[in-house]
Order: C-alpha cells, then sequence, then structure tokens
C-alpha cells in the first residue's frame, strides 16, 4: 500500500507540489493523470525517495526512504539512465544484488525473452537506443517482485510489442497484489485498466475518483480530464 499525506514540494520559492494526499491500495493500480508540468514527475520523484519533501510518504506502513521500504519498491523512471560500461543483463544483476535477490536468473531470462532484449544482452549501455533503455528499466524494476511499483510515462518510446508486453505486465502485478502508481499525461494509453484516477493540476489533485465513480458520471476519462482541467482556464 501507498499512502501520500500532505505532500509539498518547492524548488527555489516556487510550490510545485501543494499539499497533496491518495492512497494507492494492495492490488490496484492508480493513474496520475495531468497536463505538463502539474507536478506529476516530481511526485514521482518524492515518492521514490529522491527529492526532498515535506509531508508523509509510507509504503506498507515504512516511511519511504526507510530501507525496509525500498526493499520493495520499483521504479521506472521518465527518463532511462544506464551505466555505460555495464551490459544489458550486468544491469538485471546489479539490480538484483542491490535488493539482495539471488534466484533471479529464470526470470531475468523471462524478462529478456518478454521484451525483445534477449540477443542484446551483452550490450552496454552506451550502445543503447532510448526505447532499448526505456525496456532494461522496466526489467530492472520487475526482477525486484516490487509490492509498490512507480512508472512516470512508461508507455514513451516504446515499440508496439513492449507496450503490449507492459500492460500485461501491469494486470500481473495487480493480480500479485502489487500497489502501482502509473503517470502520465497520455489518457488512451492507460484507459483500459486503470482502477483509480488522481487529476493534477498546478500541484493540486482536483479529481481522485474509482472507476466506478467516474463510470457513474457516464463521461468518458478523457471527457472527465478536459472537464476539470480546462475549467477557469
Amino acid at each position: 500500500m501507498l499512502t501520500v499525506k500532505n505532500l509539498r514540494k518547492k524548488y527555489s520559492k516556487e510550490e510545485v507540489v501543494k499539499g497533496i494526499s491518495f492512497q494507492v491500495n494492495n492490488g490496484e493500480i492508480a493513474v496520475l493523470l495531468g497536463p505538463n508540468g502539474a507536478g506529476k514527475s516530481t511526485t514521482i520523484k518524492c515518492i521514490a525517495g529522491l527529492l526532498k519533501y515535506i509531508g508523509s510518504i509510507e509504503l506498507n506502513g515504512y516511511e519511504n526512504k526507510s530501507i525496509e521500504a525500498k526493499k520493495f519498491l520499483g521504479y521506472v523512471p521518465e527518463v532511462p539512465s544506464m551505466f555505460d560500461l555495464l551490459t544489458v543483463y550486468e544491469h538485471i544483476e546489479y539490480m538484483a544484488a542491490a535488493y539482495g535477490i539471488s534466484n533471479y536468473r529464470e526470470l531475468a531470462e523471462e524478462l529478456l525473452e518478454r521484451f525483445d532484449l534477449s540477443d542484446k544482452r551483452n550490450k552496454l549501455g552506451k550502445e543503447l537506443s532510448k526505447g532499448m533503455m526505456q525496456k532494461v528499466s522496466i526489467c530492472c524494476a520487475l526482477i525486484v517482485k516490487p509490492k509498490v511499483i512507480l512508472f512516470d510515462e512508461p508507455l514513451v518510446g516504446l515499440d508496439p510489442k513492449a507496450i503490449k508486453e507492459l500492460k500485461k505486465a501491469f494486470l500481473e502485478l495487480r493480480d500479485s497484489g502489487c500497489s502501482i502508481l502509473i503517470s502520465t499525461h497520455i489518457i488512451d494509453s492507460i484507459d483500459e485498466f486503470w482502477d483509480k484516477v488522481l487529476i493534477m493540476k498546478e500541484g493540486n489533485i482536483i479529481l481522485s475518483g474509482t472507476r466506478q465513480e467516474l463510470e457513474d458520471r457516464k463521461e468518458s476519462l478523457e471527457q472527465i480530464f478536459f472537464d476539470v482541467t480546462e475549467e477557469n482556464v
């Protein structure tokens, strides 16, 4: 479970996240939607423990920057970054070692095959395209079998097969009881599988609801998104 309470983040004097609170339950896919500059990526980075912030963030009851929390957190950043001189497979090995996982090899092979990286396993990080780096980043997040996982614009730059496989992985993670938070501004990319939506604008969550709650409004997610984000524009 992911619990965020009164999260605030400033860059210099500008407050870009303004006291937001939300929860992602076990076995739930929540999507964080919003236009560019809404504060989505900053929120994700705060949860991942990469930024200082004011407020409370807990993963399964543990403070997010604690060792206990980090043991079961997965994170796929918006901009993947690889070690220049590590191979694709060594990146997965490195992540498994960092999490103290020893029985990862079978899953590693499955992930390489799934994301068409088997024949790229010995390529160095500096030799990879952005799309390949994104797929390696996904493999590194999935190898730890996370209980809470964060995706920041995960479908951007992926080929159609990788998009299909990642969407299947979202559902598998949900079925395993994982709490999943996906940040995106591409609404139709996630429309078929979300359970909860959080719409951000100018650092605030301006709408939060479950799929059933929004379906009761008899409007599409896209229409609801534009209705609330374009108010008072």
